[in-house]
């Protein structure tokens, strides 16, 4: 591996080697050293993925204190999609930083919070008159959808579906499906949620997205029935449920039973959103407008920032004073937004997404057709996933998943497994990436594969 030092406006952050160089085990000392204080001072329920000591980070790199410069295949979970530090984020941050850090927008508003709000009512799908109300995270804003569509449609029922993560907070942890790590001894949870099938290609006996919606809709109206349903929210790609993207016209399908019955029907776009996978949002590659879009991860550069937008009937159903919170829109958080917005659009960040999908689609596939083990390649842009199953049974094998993830991590490249059987890598490199980089890191995966 040659070192090269790549100019910040490529990188999307400071002028780090874009290498993978490894000068220590992982963890090294001064790693397992933080990792100590870690393990004495955090709760033991904040985990982590990699025991390493963060000090820079940039272009397609994360550096640990200890000197080893790892491939970054995670995005902070599809968050860092313009990079770690990128540059019109840093410059504008530290601008507001210099002109006040807060105000609480409910109290005394500013401009940032404004200013966003219309660039998500023009990027997010459809031309119809909409509204933007801004939180702190994405399930907050998962949860605000719910409340919003709840209040405008005066009924009480929501329907998620299989394998769905939409949070960690009471009711998101409802309308999530996996258990362990995520619900398990931490009911009860709210009522007025249930669950339907999800459209699941490599799965579902290969039902087309209309039969799978069919089916869908079957259970939503013999369980609850329309006349009680306030929404339905559903990922229009899969995330923490394994990346699962549905059979074309599922969506739609769902979409269009949703207006027929006064259902509010809510994607939420929480890690598809902001160019990871090659457009804006996900719902328009199977061309849907939803009612109402949430949004987080990569709309403001690694600040926490999120987004409800949505119909301005349904938006402005709720009483003044209604939507809101201390901390929702910070002026940081909003001028991060605006830059991170900006920098997707001028550094051609959704046709990278595209190519960076083109790289990986084209690499996986190809170990696909050598390892039967690999059972499925699937997803659009810069959000990629291998489902790795047992070639005779194709069951899923969480192991070897484990196996091949701790390769990776020990050989410096940063990559995340999930899926409702834990049996899925995924892949979302921030979009700043080069191909040489991404196909190093790749290399390593494939290793791993080799060796498990």
């Amino acid at each position: 591996m040659t070192l090269v030092d790549t100019p910040a406006t490529l990188t999307g952050g400071p002028a780090l080697a874009q290498e993978r160089r490894l000068v220590t085990a992982i963890p090294g000392p001064r790693s397992q050293e933080l990792m100590a204080r870690k393990a004495a001072a955090v709760a033991s329920g904040v985990g982590h993925t990699l025991p390493i000591s963060v000090v820079a980070a940039g272009g397609g790199v994360i550096v640990d204190a200890d000197g080893n410069s790892l491939i970054d295949l995670g995005s902070g979970i599809a968050v860092t999609g313009v990079g770690n530090s990128a540059p019109r984020v840093v410059e504008a941050v530290t601008a507001q930083l210099n002109s006040f850090t807060h105000t609480c927008f409910t109290v005394s508003p500013y401009e940032g919070y404004v200013a966003v709000a219309e660039k998500l009512n023009e990027l997010t799908p459809g031309d119809h008159v909409k509204r933007t109300a801004l939180f702190n995270s994405g399930a907050e804003a998962v949860e605000n959808a719910v409340k919003i569509a709840r209040h405008f449609t005066k009924k009480q029922a929501v329907v998620a579906f299989d394998h769905a993560y939409h949070g960690r907070t009471n009711l998101t942890m409802g309308l999530t499906a996996k258990n362990i790590p995520y619900k398990s001894g931490f009911g009860p949870f709210a009522s007025e949620v249930y669950r339907a099938p999800l459209s699941y290609p490599f799965r579902d006996g290969g039902l087309s997205g209309a039969e799978a919606a069919a089916k869908a809709i079957s259970v939503i109206e013999k369980q609850i029935g329309a006349e009680n349903l306030a929404a339905i929210i559903i990922e229009p790609i899969q995330g923490e449920g394994g990346f699962i993207v549905p059979a074309q016209g599922f969506l739609a399908a769902l979409v269009e039973w949703a207006a027929k019955n006064d259902v509010v029907f809510i994607a939420d776009e929480v890690q598809t959103g902001f160019a990871r996978t090659g457009a804006w949002f996900a719902s328009e590659h199977e061309g849907i407008v939803p009612d109402l879009v949430v949004a987080a991860k990569g709309i403001a550069g690694g600040l926490p920032l999120s987004a409800v937008t949505g119909r301005a009937d349904i938006m402005d159903s709720a009483m003044a004073g209604g939507l809101g919170g201390t901390y929702g829109g910070n002026p940081l958080a909003c001028a991060a937004a605006l830059a991170t917005i900006e920098t997707y659009e001028e550094d051609g960040l959704l046709e990278r997404a595209r190519e960076i999908g083109a790289v990986l689609i084209g690499r996986l596939n190809a170990l696909r057709t050598a390892d039967p083990r690999i059972g499925d390649v699937r997803g659009r842009g810069a959000m990629v996933a291998i489902e790795l199953v047992d070639p005779a049974t194709g069951a899923p094998d969480a192991a070897l998943t484990n196996a091949v993830a701790k390769y990776a991590h020990a050989n410096g490249v940063v990559v995340l497994t999930c899926g409702t059987y834990g049996n899925v890598i995924r892949f979302l490199p921030p979009l700043t990436i080069s191909d040489e980089l991404l196909i190093d890191g790749l290399s390593v995966v494939a290793e791993g594969l080799k060796n498990a």
